[in-house]
């Protein structure tokens, strides 16, 4: 009897990476001469990443630096949730989280996905934050893999396959 193979579906980010991208939009944020004067900032308290400025334009496009510092380090934008400019006093402040981990709603999502899309001797659990599937047929987990590929709610690695 054929063994069964699985592989695991999570959403990581290295938070080294999400460091270094938060560096380098700081210090271009310092250096750039559209951000003089404006006290335009990027910074993180604990797991919220905090962006201010004095003026909504200059916040989002401040945003828009760390967005691109994000992508340049390979995270998927997938991974950020930046909330709307809110004006506190006489500054405008963006919250962004990196959101880890595969949330119930897109564990369900994914895994009626497989069902209805993929191989039918494929199945799908969910073990808290990430996706186990598994199949006797490795071209099965690989047709399963292409076909998550292009997943648009969350940035989705495969890993563990056995």
């Amino acid at each position: 009897m054929a063994k069964e193979s699985t592989f695991d579906i999570v959403s990581k980010v290295d938070p080294q990476e999400v460091a270094n991208a938060l560096n380098q939009a700081a210090k271009e944020i310092t250096q750039r001469y559209d951000f003089r004067g404006t006290d335009a900032s990027v910074e993180q308290q604990g797991e919220v990443i905090v962006i201010t400025a004095n003026a909504e334009e200059r916040v989002k496009a401040a945003n828009d630096v760390l967005e691109y510092k994000l992508i340049k380090r390979g995270i998927s934008l997938k991974s950020y949730e930046a909330s709307e400019p809110k004006q506190s006093g006489k500054t405008y402040r963006i919250e962004g989280r990196i959101k880890e981990g595969i949330d119930q709603p897109t564990a369900k999502k994914i895994s009626k996905q497989i069902r209805d899309e993929g191989p039918k001797s494929v199945k799908a659990q969910i073990q808290g934050d990430e996706l186990r599937v598994s199949s006797k047929s490795r071209d099965d987990l690989q047709e399963v893999i292409s076909m998550l590929k292009g997943f648009e709610d969350a940035d989705l690695q495969f890993i563990n396959m056995r």
